[in-house]
Order: C-alpha cells, then sequence, then structure tokens
C-alpha cells in the first residue's frame, strides 16, 4: 500500500484533500495523450461532465440470478432500481459469467480475461497473481478516481511485490453503517459510502466506483421475506425443477427475495443522488451480479441458472435508442473492454494483459433490438476449483458452451463429487434450507432425484435445450438425436479454449489444484477432517456432513 492510500484509510472526511494529492501525482505520470485526455475535460465548465469519458458505476449483486427482477417478469422480486436502468437504457437476456463462483468470477470482470487464463486466479480463496492488471488499476493510472464499497475481489489475498494490499476494484469506503432490515443483511450504508466518494473526489474529473453489494449471499434469517417484505408463498411462479417445492423451500427463496431487494434499495439512492448532482446522464451505470443465487444446483456449478446473470446498462449521453432489450449472447469479461475503451483508452496503454472480452460499445451504439450482432451468438464458461473439502484439495473442473439456446458442458473428472465430498458436508455448496430439504430426499426413491440432481456424480457430457427444458434437468448428451450437435459444440469449445491457451486442453490441467489455498487453516481440509481434526467451516450446517458412506448412482 502505498503512503497516500494509507492516508486515504486513515483521514476519513478528509480524503478530498489527499485524493487532489493523489490526482496531482497520477497527471504528472500520464503520457502526453492521457494529459491531453485530462485537460480537455477538465477544461468543461463548472459542474459539466466530460462527454468524451463517462464517469462508471457498476453494481454488482452477490450471487444474484439471472430473471430475478422485475424487468424480467419477476411476481415475487420487486427491483425498482434495476428496472429504471432497463428501462432508461438496455436489458440485456443472454449475459453469463465465465465461472459461477465469487473471486474467479470477480476475477474475470476485473480483467477481461476467462478464469482458466488467470492461473491462480481460476480458483476460489486464491492468491490474485501480480502479473495481472485490473480495470480499476489501469483507470487509476490513467486520470480516473476509482473507489468502491462493500465486495470487491473476494474471497482470497492480493498483494503487491512490496507485500502491500492491492485495490483490485478500487479505493475501499466503507465507513457508513445502517441498521440492516433483517438479521442476515450486512450493515453497510452502500449508498452512504458512494456519496462519500462523490463529495471528496476533484471536481471535473471522471471517476469509477464499484458498488459490490453483500447481498443476497447467505446466510438469511429464514422467515424474513414474509414476516418483513409482506411477501407471501404464492407470489413465486415457479420453483426450479431440481428442488422439493414446499414451504420451506419457497420461504427460502422469499428471503433471498428480501436480500435482492435490500440491494436494488441502494442503487435506488445511488441513482438519485447522480440525478440530483447533474452527473446522471454522463455516468454509465452497470448492474449485474457475480453469479446464480446461494442454493444446490446454482451458485458453484455449471448450468444455465449457476452462469446466467442479470444485465442492464444505461448511459443517457451515450446509447442510443435506450429501452432496447438485447438478446447478444455477452460475457461478463466484455465490461472491463467496454470500460478501457469508452475511456478513451487504448487496451496496449493500460498494461492489462489481453483482454478476452469485447467491449460492448456495438451494441450500445447500436439501435437495433434483439439480436444486435449475428458474431455474438455463443460464450464459454468453466470452473475449476471452488471450496474446500475433496481428498488432496482438488476442484470439480469443468468447460462449456451456451450457443443457439443449447449448453453442452464438458466434466473432466468424473469420479469426483461435483458439489464436494459428502463426508465433508458439499462444501461447494452454501448451508440452507433448501439445501437441507434436497439433502432429506437421498433416502426416498419417490424423491431422490432432486438429491442426485443437485449432489450426485456426472456423466462426462451434459446437453441441455435451454427453452425446452431451462433447469438443465434432462441430460441429452446421449441421445442419438443429439450426437452431431452435441461433436460439433464440443469441437467449438476445445478449440477456442486451444486458442485461449487453456491448460486442460494441453494436459495441464492439474496445474489448477496444486495452487495453495490462500486461507492456510482450511489447506488439506479433507484428509484432516477424516482423521478427526475439529474444523469448522462456517458456509454449511452440520447436519450437511454423511457420517455413513455414500455410494453415487454411476
Amino acid at each position: 500500500m502505498t503512503t497516500t492510500e494509507r492516508c486515504v484509510r486513515r483521514v476519513g472526511g478528509c480524503r478530498c484533500l489527499v485524493l487532489a494529492v493523489l490526482m496531482a501525482g497520477l497527471i504528472a505520470g500520464l503520457t502526453d495523450a492521457g494529459r491531453s485526455r485530462l485537460a480537455a475535460s477538465a477544461s468543461n465548465p463548472q459542474g459539466a461532465q466530460p462527454t468524451t469519458r463517462p464517469n462508471i458505476l457498476l453494481a454488482i449483486a452477490d450471487d444474484w440470478s439471472y430473471g430475478h427482477a422485475g424487468a424480467y417478469g419477476s411476481p415475487w422480486v420487486r427491483t425498482p432500481g434495476f428496472d429504471r436502468v432497463a428501462r432508461e437504457g438496455l436489458l440485456f437476456t443472454r449475459a453469463y459469467t465465465p465461472n459461477a463462483k465469487c473471486a474467479p468470477s470477480r476475477a474475470s470482470i476485473l480483467t477481461a480475461r476467462n478464469s482458466w487464463q488467470l492461473e491462480e486466479a481460476a480458483n476460489h480463496i486464491a492468491f490474485f497473481p501480480r502479473k495481472f492488471k485490473t480495470y480499476a488499476e489501469a483507470l487509476t493510472e490513467h486520470g480516473y478516481v476509482v473507489g468502491k464499497t462493500g465486495k470487491g475481489w473476494a474471497p482470497g489475498v492480493a498483494n503487491d511485490a512490496e507485500g502491500n494490499p492491492r485495490h483490485l476494484a478500487g479505493v475501499p469506503y466503507e465507513e457508513r453503517r445502517l441498521d440492516p432490515p433483517a438479521s442476515g443483511i450486512a450493515s453497510i450504508d452502500y449508498a452512504g459510502n458512494f456519496e462519500d466518494f462523490l463529495r471528496e473526489k476533484p471536481d471535473r474529473t471522471p471517476w469509477s466506483f464499484w458498488y459490490g453489494a453483500l447481498e443476497p449471499h447467505r446466510k438469511y434469517e429464514y422467515g424474513s421475506g414474509v414476516a418483513k417484505g409482506a411477501k407471501k408463498l404464492s407470489d413465486i411462479d415457479r420453483v426450479p425443477a431440481f428442488w422439493p417445492d414446499n414451504e420451506v423451500v419457497r420461504n427460502d427463496m422469499l428471503d433471498y427475495a428480501l436480500e435482492v431487494e435490500h440491494f436494488d434499495r441502494h442503487l435506488v439512492r445511488m441513482l438519485e443522488r447522480l440525478e440530483r448532482e447533474g452527473e446522471l446522464d454522463n455516468t454509465l451505470v452497470v448492474v449485474t451480479s457475480d453469479h446464480g443465487m446461494p442454493s444446490p444446483r446454482v451458485k458453484g456449478q455449471a448450468y444455465d441458472s449457476s452462469n446466467r446473470v442479470p444485465l442492464a446498462v444505461m448511459w443517457k449521453n451515450g446509447l442510443k435508442r435506450p429501452g432496447r432489450v438485447v438478446d447478444d449472447y455477452v460475457s461478463l469479461i466484455d465490461l472491463a473492454a467496454t470500460f478501457i475503451e469508452l475511456s478513451g483508452l487504448r487496451w496496449e496503454e493500460t498494461g492489462m494483459a489481453p483482454a478476452a472480452g469485447r467491449s460492448l460499445s456495438d451494441i450500445l451504439f447500436s439501435d437495433a433490438s434483439g439480436q444486435v450482432n449475428a458474431e455474438r451468438d455463443h460464450v464459454l464458461i468453466g470452473k475449476e476449483r471452488h471450496d474446500i473439502g475433496r481428498p488432496h484439495d482438488w476442484g470439480y473442473p469443468v468447460r462449456g458452451i451456451v450457443k443457439d439456446d443449447i449448453l453442452y458442458t464438458h466434466n473432466f473428472e468424473t469420479s469426483r463429487w461435483p458439489a464436494g465430498n459428502p463426508e465433508t458436508g458439499y462444501l461447494n455448496c452454501d448451508g440452507s434450507p433448501t439445501k437441507t430439504e434436497v439433502l432429506k430426499t437421498r433416502a426416498d426413491p419417490g424423491r431422490k432425484h432432486f438429491w442426485e440432481l443437485s449432489f450426485d456424480k456426472r456423466p462426462q457430457e451434459e446437453l441441455y435445450v435451454l427453452e425446452a427444458d431451462p433447469d438443465c434437468v434432462k441430460n441429452l448428451a446421449d441421445d442419438p438425436a443429439h450426437h452431431e450437435l452435441r461433436e460439433q459444440l464440443k469441437s467449438q469449445l476445445f478449440r477456442e479454449l486451444e486458442a485461449q491457451d487453456d491448460p486442460r486442453m494441453f494436459g495441464n490441467g492439474k496445474i489448477f489444484d496444486q495452487y495453495p489455498y490462500a486461507d492456510e487453516k482450511f489447506r488439506n481440509f479433507y484428509e484432516r477432517y477424516t482423521k478427526g481434526e475439529k474444523l469448522q467451516p462456517g458456509w454449511v450446517n452440520a447436519s450437511d456432513f454423511h457420517k455413513e458412506p455414500v455410494n453415487p448412482n454411476r
């Protein structure tokens, strides 16, 4: 951490002066082109925003699934903030994260690279490689003031060469607190922290801010959706086919909805503050999630509900024909590429590793709806090691492609348990009322399919037709009628992974299992736990652990 950054953290309300000093230092370090851009921005009248360098507000929820917003027609999740961004901007229907787990997803967002291109950062609870610069760090070096509140890149360790913490998403603003509406919700006043950032930044300077809510990450206050959110179990129009439809599961879903709405309320406050300050028109507002909800067969897996995320984008000064619905396949790796381009920078002058994502400017500056760019016809997804609990700290490697509403996935290590070993609590699935209900079905022959879908071992290949089977419960990989399609998708997937230098394509996939967990106390968890060491991972329930051996179906 630099001296200036230490001062920023210490002086609280006096940060404005420190940031001004920091900006002076940044200007001195800019290229001639960069200084010219910044000088042009500063020449605008007091209060006016530069039209060539938009401000950037990225609002990212923690574990929020696609479809769970008013703009998508959800009757049980109310999101006026997201709906406004969609109404006055663009609503995306096919946005995906490359990796459905917090840290690797956020690493991809920050770097514009797929997780399998990020070495250690492909994993959860990892050491973030120093070689990979983030868009927030690059913008800081080129005239932007960059801040964040809440969850940035996490969990893991990200230090510079001197061992000081890196601000991968921006300088933290975390001082404001509030009384949360439910016990599972964080006490962070995200919107208040954003207001502090706006108040303290130098005038007429472009800025970028990362609003990273901790919601709707677990744990939830059970029953809060009904008791505190004025919701009814009957509000839910559909329970996914991979869970039992009962009162417990519906309550859990409504508790999740309450937390999504908390995230959205802070977004509403941020939009209103920008509007009052006259800064909303030249702010690129992006609202999304890192991956799907924290429940069985969703978070940490590689299905449509795992990787497909909400996405809405608003920029009044820049968007052509707002109010459009966009059906192009886009990936969250496209965001950093978009931010860098719209900031006026060339990628090669950022110092960032080559991008796999591509700027969304072709969509932003188009007036078309539906499929805007025919070349955006697919996305790649995948995963390596997430949470602890398998022998030798192994992960569950998957690669997949989503194209033309077809999902194909390739599971590389089918002898492993996809959500973690039963005897160590299926640790790649957060403890929850829904998880408990699914685990109960293992002993019930008439309902055991719920357990099989979420926790049983899986075949090497899976293929799902999403229009007919959005929950991905009917695997067609072995259906002769889909053989040719399966082979076409597999060939395209592997060809593109080879071009991206994915170690899995060159027989070196074991490297992902060999990277150490950044949290030492959980290394070799399986071996230590099965030998009787008392270990307490805080994100699962005691009842999640199986005391007797579990025989897989396959």
